[in-house]
């Protein structure tokens, strides 16, 4: 059985490539017994500034492990502790018998339904996706023509497309559950280009530039273990007979498919009112909502670092705050040296969210702001309110952005006074910005949180989190205020059999890996009834 080995100091100038003899040295042996070792977890002790460490638990192999044990239980180690190491692998279920007379069709191509297609043609279950948007290299092109002012594309843009959301997103990879399917795709990820590190980094981030890579790399997975995935396909509707999936029509004809896969992510409203006049069961769920806050990259390092240049050695400064309070506010995918972004998925409105390179490199530094909308504030039992209410805030950005999705802008201290200001602050966006009252764009509990939560936060910053901060807004696609109902074992609606709603726009899901992994585990819940065609 493997040993484990924790609490391994290093310095940040280290190599990772010397863990093993540092390793050697703690426990007294030579660096050639040990056989393989990988890295379980990274992460960094900033207590001190000064004395800046990673911190390191390491998984290694030696040939006569029980008799070491033995040995090193009776001596003191240093700072490092050893253990008995067991980790449960992976296991996919085995294939049920339930034969399928046409292949699952996977709706939406984000982390969820990418995860769902990836394991389903690797079972030999030959999935086909379908995707509204432009494979990612047409959709880049796309994204920045309208950055640099084209038309808006209501197939192709920040959040429809090859990747879905999470291609433009940030690229945090953070999950709070742990697991033999949580490792599973983040190996997935690390396999399909993306960074080695992701797999034991504290907070792994790959980065808005990476992010097209590794989407990519997955779709020609999927096609090369006999998938397949159609772009510009949209689904208009559900073949539902007897209560049972017998397909679905789309605007390149119908396909049929008695196994459906729904994971078309947060902003797919068309096909939530689709779902409605089908009569499947949603209901309303709590959501993020609230606005964007930026700051000058170099205020955050300094708060987070002081005088000493920490972000030359260890990169962009974050953040994490919260304020309590009858809606507790609170920041939300904070990106260090990131840039504003829209958030748009319809003509005629606005929304801000943001993004940030893998090297962090840009001057700004911008969080979203937002508290979590319950239930009464939606202002009707209407399972659509919360996508009403963020279409009205939506629709009031976009005409105060002189439609042209301009994003309206305020100083903090102009906010808080209550006063229109002046002037266009310096900010990340890139099509160009606009002085506005952030006030108008949110639901005046709302405008409370913020104004009664902004001066705590400052307080932690000891008077620096203000001084030179924006608001942007509004910051209204968090999360999806619909769930799709769903059983929790069979995983599939009790509204149609062989459907499987799946990820954000399902509201199950909350960012890049909780989706993919959501996407996993209903495809277990699939190959474990279904017999695949391999």
């Amino acid at each position: 059985m493997p040993i484990r080995i924790s609490n391994v100091r290093t310095a940040l100038e280290v190599p990772e490539s010397e863990l093993p003899s540092r390793i050697a040295k703690s426990l007294g042996i030579s660096v050639g017994e040990i056989e393989r070792w990988r890295i379980l977890r990274k992460s960094l002790d900033a207590r001190d500034s000064h004395a800046l460490k990673y911190v390191h638990t390491v998984e290694i192999t030696l040939a006569d492990e029980e008799a070491r044990l033995k040995k090193w239980s009776k001596r003191k180690l240093g700072p490092v502790k050893v253990d008995r190491f067991h980790e449960e692998p992976f296991r996919m279920p085995a294939s049920g018998s339930t034969p399928l007379e046409h292949p699952p069709v996977v709706v939406g191509s984000g982390p969820g339904g990418l995860a769902a297609a990836y394991f389903l043609a690797e079972q030999g279950y030959r999935p086909i996706v379908l995707e509204r948007g432009r494979a990612v290299r047409d959709r880049i092109h796309d994204v920045r023509e309208f950055d640099e002012g084209g038309p808006f594309d209501p197939e192709s843009n920040y959040l429809f497309g090859e990747g879905g959301a999470g291609t433009f997103s940030d690229g945090k990879l953070t999950y709070r559950g742990s697991g033999p399917d949580v490792r599973r795709i983040l190996q997935l990820f690390a396999d399909h280009k993306g960074k080695p590190s992701i797999l034991y980094d504290h907070r792994p981030h790959l980065g808005s530039n990476r992010l097209p890579a590794v989407v990519k790399s997955l779709r020609q997975s999927i096609e090369r273990m006999g998938g397949e995935v159609r772009f510009s396909c949209r689904v208009e509707d559900l073949d539902i007979v007897d209560g049972q999936v017998r397909g679905v029509m789309t605007s390149s004809g119908q396909i049929p498919a008695s196994v459906v896969i729904l994971a078309i992510g947060h902003s797919a409203r068309d096909t939530y009112s689709m779902l409605r006049e089908r009569g499947i069961a949603m209901e309303q769920k709590p959501f993020q909502m609230g606005v964007r806050i930026e700051h000058p990259q170099e205020t955050v390092n300094r708060v987070k670092y002081g005088s000493t240049h920490l972000e030359d050695q260890i990169g962009a400064a974050d953040y994490s705050l919260v304020a309590s309070g009858e809606h507790d506010l609170f920041t939300f995918c904070m990106c260090a040296g990131g840039y504003i972004m829209p958030s748009v998925s319809e003509p005629d409105a606005f929304c801000t969210n943001g993004m940030s390179l893998s090297k962090h490199d840009s001057p700004f530094a911008n969080s979203g702001l937002v508290v979590t909308v319950p239930l009464d504030q939606f202002g009707s039992r209407d399972v659509f309110a919360g996508i009403h209410l963020q279409q009205e805030h939506e629709r009031r950005a976009y005409h105060i952005g002189r439609g042209d999705y301009l994003c309206p802008i305020q100083r903090v201290d102009d906010f808080l006074a209550g006063r229109e200001g002046s002037g266009i602050p310096e900010n990340s966006y890139l099509r160009g910005s606009i002085n506005a009252p952030i006030a108008d764009l949110l639901p005046p509990f709302l405008v409370e949180a913020v104004r009664q939560g902004l001066p705590i936060m400052d307080s932690r910053w000891r008077g620096r989190f203000l001084k030179e901060a924006t608001l942007v807004g509004p910051e209204a696609r968090g999360s999806s205020p619909i769930r799709i109902v769903r059983d929790q074992e069979s995983r599939q609606s009790p509204s149609a059999e062989g459907l499987f709603p799946v990820g954000e726009g399902a509201g199950y899901a909350g960012g890049i890996v909780s989706a993919a992994v959501d996407g996993l585990r209903t495809t277990m819940a699939i190959v474990s009834q279904y017999a695949s065609f391999s």
